[in-house]
């Protein structure tokens, strides 16, 4: 998105201060925002009546809406806080994603490998199962409209192209609508389709991008773009694994009768590993499509239930904020099992390993200086704060993905990675703790 200077503070409706502006989409401008209520660090996308919306662009902005109501309980679906208006603006409060575009990140980084593609992906089609038992079809997806916040998390964005269920005419939607390079061939014939099957088209797009960092089907020529989209006429990179390339290639089928439905993916080889395979991902649908009686979805993992408990409220030890520049994740493996990890993991990037007294490990390579620590917070879990003391943006950019990947082994979940599920041997563990009082917490 085009960026522009920051503008001068302002509050909108005496509730959010704009802070910082942050690009111009299809029909609004976005801005970064406090909240004056609780502090809360927001995007704002505000959009001027008065000059975008018209008979034509304001279905899509009521749509845009709709849809995020409907579905903001999952994850890796950007959530929408509140509607705002004035007689001349109209503004959407959302959750903020501090990693930016995916897009973004695929520009400087070319193709990604495929463990880091292979979490982006998992997350994609978790967020999609989700909105297609809610009824609604995304549309228009490619990495533009794939967001990713601070701790690294995919969040599918940008639903004003998407369908509802009341826009369904005999079972089928209609509209030609999304982006040619990613939109499926039986959009591009205009003729009846199912939402769902045009996703999982989309998405094995988006996953050949991710891998290969370029598009399957790509030419100025938008005529003959659609007629290779149609034939699927597109090769394979050498390094994409052979498991990897029979998931696109069911997935790039032009018969959406015989494509591989979204339901039916986390069964491929290439989801099915120990850190990504189908129990997981199932029960991150699963859990992210419960709700209570009022309809409020909710999801608890120890650590939540550990600050519920009078006078054992953890929250200071396990949330993060941008100012801490931590990284943690909770492992069940022993202290000396972790330690060794980050070792390994620490010279095959290239970085210096010293252990202080207290036990720390320290870590540097150029500008970049880390602290790793291990706490055991009941037997059998472990609590790991990778701590940034210097050089936090080259970290982001340059290392973070490589140590996600390398520590992968020794990861139960990243404290971020709410969609990951912890055991309930552990939770049952720390509820023990809470309710006897145990004085190791």
């Amino acid at each position: 998105m085009e960026q522009s200077p920051s503008p001068p503070p302002r509050t909108i409706l005496g509730k959010y201060q704009l802070t910082r502006f942050l690009g111009r989409g299809n029909f609004a401008k976005v801005y970064q925002a406090r909240s004056l209520v609780d502090g809360a660090t927001v995007a704002v996308k505000a959009i001027d009546k008065s000059k975008t919306v018209d008979a034509a662009m304001e279905p899509r902005i009521v749509r845009e809406i709709d849809a995020m109501r409907r579905l903001q309980h999952h994850p890796n679906i950007l959530k929408i806080h509140e509607v705002l208006a004035t007689k001349t603006k109209i503004y959407l409060i959302v959750d903020f994603a501090g990693g930016g575009e995916l897009f973004s990140k695929l520009a400087r980084r070319g193709r990604l490998p495929e463990p880091l593609a292979r979490r982006y992906f998992s997350q994609l089609v978790s967020a999609l199962l989700f909105c297609h038992r809610h009824g609604v079809a995304h549309r228009d997806l490619k990495p533009q409209n794939l967001l990713l916040d601070a701790a690294g998390d995919l969040k599918v964005s940008d639903f004003g192209l998407s369908a509802l269920p009341e826009h369904l005419r005999d079972g089928l939607l209609h509209t030609a609508c999304g982006t040619p390079a990613y939109t499926a061939p039986e959009i591009l014939r205009r003729g009846g389709y199912e939402g769902s099957k045009a996703d999982a088209w989309s998405c094995g797009v988006i996953l050949y991008v991710l891998l290969a960092g370029q598009l399957p089907f790509d030419d100025s020529n938008i005529p003959a773009m659609c007629r290779r989209i149609s034939r699927r006429e597109f090769e394979f990179p050498p390094w994409i694994s052979k498991s990897a390339r029979s998931l696109i290639y069911q997935l790039l089928d032009p018969n959406p009768k015989t494509r591989l439905k979204l339901e039916d993916v986390f069964d491929n080889a290439w989801l099915r590993n120990k850190k990504w395979g189908r129990v997981e991902a199932e029960e991150s649908v699963f859990e992210s499509d419960m709700c209570c009686e009022g309809g409020y979805k909710f999801g608890m993992n120890a650590f939540d239930i550990i600050s519920m408990s009078s006078g054992l409220d953890l929250r200071g030890l396990f949330e993060t904020t941008s100012r801490r520049r931590e990284k943690r994740f909770t492992s069940e493996k022993s202290v000396e099992a972790v330690e060794g990890k980050v070792k390994e993991v620490a010279l095959k990037l290239g970085f210096r390993v010293e252990v202080g007294k207290n036990g720390a490990i320290g870590l540097g390579k150029g500008k970049v200086s880390l602290v790793v620590e291990v706490f055991e917070i009941v037997p059998h879990l472990l609590l790991v704060a990778v701590k940034v003391v210097d050089g936090g943006v080259e970290f982001e950019e340059l290392h973070w993905d490589a140590w996600r990947i390398g520590l992968q082994d020794v990861v139960l979940s990243w404290h971020h990675d709410h969609n990951l599920p912890i055991s309930m041997d552990i939770i049952l563990k720390v509820v023990h703790i809470i309710v006897h009082k145990d004085a190791s917490v």
